[in-house]
């Protein structure tokens, strides 16, 4: 296929405006400032997602302490957005990129749609934590997470 750039820590991250499940716009622009993570995923309900995202989910508080914004983004509609934060009870913001065009500007479009990444944000909007998933097993756990960002001033 094409060749993605691949965004390395210390490069920016690009902006981006992408519809919420709210029906509101994101803009990674108005997030600078702000600690923010950005958890690309396949699609809502699928089990190795949700586990993934339940696990965020449950980590939340430590995320929120430390002044971070966790937004999932996947290909799916508002709708089926909204369906899945309330089936599991999601505490965050997900985006609908259903043209894939910003998971393709972070490297993390596949042959079959979204690729499970991680992408940690600084408030200058550098990216100081990448992890895109290169085998389909893969669930990288929140205390790695954690400690990059405890290292974040």
């Amino acid at each position: 296929g094409r060749h993605c750039p691949m965004l390395e820590t210390g490069d920016k991250a690009p902006l981006f405006e992408l519809e919420d499940d709210q029906g509101g716009t994101f803009r990674l622009a108005d997030h600078l400032g702000d600690k923010v993570l950005l958890v690309f995923y396949p699609g809502d309900d699928t089990p190795v997602c949700t586990a993934q995202l339940c696990d965020y989910r449950d980590g939340i508080e430590s995320f929120d302490g430390m002044g971070v914004k966790v937004v999932g983004i996947s290909a799916d509609d508002g709708e089926s957005h909204r369906k899945f934060r309330a089936k599991y009870d999601l505490p965050f913001t997900l985006l609908s990129d259903t043209k894939l065009e910003v998971a393709a500007s972070y490297g993390s479009k596949g042959m079959l749609g979204v690729k499970r990444s991680v992408f940690l944000v600084d408030k200058k909007g550098v990216i100081r934590y990448r992890h895109v998933e290169s085998l389909s097993l893969f669930r990288r756990k929140r205390d790695e997470i954690l400690e990059v960002i405890e290292g974040l001033s």
